[in-house]
């Protein structure tokens, strides 16, 4: 059950807005499939989300004396009726001169509706973004130029806080030789490849784990490549099973490309793909993506197969079914962005790309990604999910 905050003037006495109220939040709960509760400030204090419903004029005022037991952004939901709508312009005025963020939900209750899922995913994004903790191994790689971070910008801003691990620390723990007896690694040892680079590989995926833990991470990003030669193996399959895991591991030390894995998976609650840019085409607005590694619970079938760079180590060759998709990426401080709802038509297997390869079809079109520059890593995921990211966006 979720509280909000019923607005409505003294001078309105009569039952008709507050069962208009009724109706709709009705609606909102069969449409999110959650409950919905009137309440004062001091209750809806506790909830993640500020829920406000204007049902007259007549109310900026407990609006203002309530603020301080909202948290933004704050949505905003007028009744259409009674002057609504011109209270809660005065409030978002309010709101926009203290530099807070507010979002209007005006219309039918269709629209309302629509808006409100859209809205209110995003805003549970924003929440669960704070205290998030997310790891970078080692640093970026060195063709990554535009991933330079400030990082307590970015906790000021996001409530997110990165935490730096060396690489001779990721070495130590796979010296180990040490991963978990699980039903997963033993499948994975019994797939047709060198049982050996397997087991190194899970090694590695071992000591990917004991830094999680050691360090409370959420989601980390590694230099991966600098393994190649300490190892001669890959992080890609101790990635794919973190990330099955609803663990964020990402590649390359790239921590934008992290923070937008957090974002997307948080907002849609599905694995996430990160992977680069291969080939598009602006007359049919296709784009093709690969990578060496991405979610085990994301394909419908993969096989292992060597790096496609060094020709070493484990990697994954994964198909993933057509349908709905959504393409993101965001500057390390969502200053800018790329979202797109996405078509994703089929899996490849060329031998000139990383192993996992998809070509989908980009709504927002090719001309759009050229113009948009964010860096050379993005993160898919199926399922639309592109207006609830730019509601997201919306809000810082």
């Amino acid at each position: 059950m979720m509280n909000y905050l019923y607005l409505q003037s003294q001078l309105q006495t009569g039952p008709e807005l507050a069962e208009k109220a009724a109706s709709l939040f009705q609606y909102l709960s069969e449409r999110t499939g959650d409950t919905y509760r009137a309440a004062d400030a001091a209750q809806v204090a506790g909830e993640p989300v500020s829920v406000v419903y204007v049902a007259s004029g007549g109310t900026a005022g407990a609006f203002r004396d309530a603020l301080s037991s909202l948290k933004e952004p704050i949505l905003i939901i007028t009744s259409g009726s009674d002057n609504s709508l011109s209270a809660s312009m005065e409030m978002m005025t309010y709101l926009a001169n203290l530099g807070l963020k507010g979002r209007l939900l005006h219309g039918s209750q269709e629209e309302i509706a629509t808006t409100f899922c859209h809205a209110l995913n995003a805003a549970k994004t924003r929440h669960s973004l704070h205290g998030m903790r997310l790891g970078l191994v080692g640093k970026p790689s060195d063709w990554l130029i535009s991933t330079e971070m400030n990082y307590d910008l970015l906790k000021e801003k996001t409530g997110i806080e990165v935490v730096e691990i060396g690489m001779p620390e990721l070495l130590e723990e796979i010296a180990k030789q040490s991963y978990p007896d699980s039903e997963i690694c033993r499948s994975l040892l019994d797939q047709d490849f060198d049982t050996e680079q397997v087991k190194q590989a899970l090694e590695i995926y071992g000591a990917f784990s004991r830094l999680v833990e050691r360090y409370h991470l959420n989601g980390f990003s590694v230099r991966c490549f600098d393994l190649l030669t300490a190892v001669k193996n890959t992080g890609c399959l101790g990635l794919a099973l973190l990330n099955q895991e609803g663990i964020y591991s990402g590649c390359e030390g790239d921590l934008p490309s992290l923070i937008s894995m957090a974002i997307l998976g948080e907002i849609s609650g599905q694995p996430v793909f990160q992977c680069n840019p291969s080939r598009a085409d602006s007359k049919t607005d296709d784009i093709i993506f690969a990578h060496c590694t991405l979610p085990l619970n994301m394909p419908v079938r993969y096989h292992l197969d060597t790096h496609f760079e060094s020709g070493i180590g484990v990697a994954i060759a994964g198909d993933i079914p057509p349908g709905r998709a959504t393409v993101f990426k965001a500057t390390g401080m969502l200053d800018r962005c790329f979202i797109s709802g996405a078509e994703i038509e089929e899996s490849l297997h060329e031998c000139d790309l990383c192993r996992s390869q998809i070509r989908l079809h980009c709504d927002a079109g090719v001309n759009q990604f050229f113009h948009t520059p964010v860096g050379n890593h993005y993160l898919v995921c199926m399922g639309d999910y592109a207006e609830d990211l730019r509601e997201f966006i919306a809000m810082f």
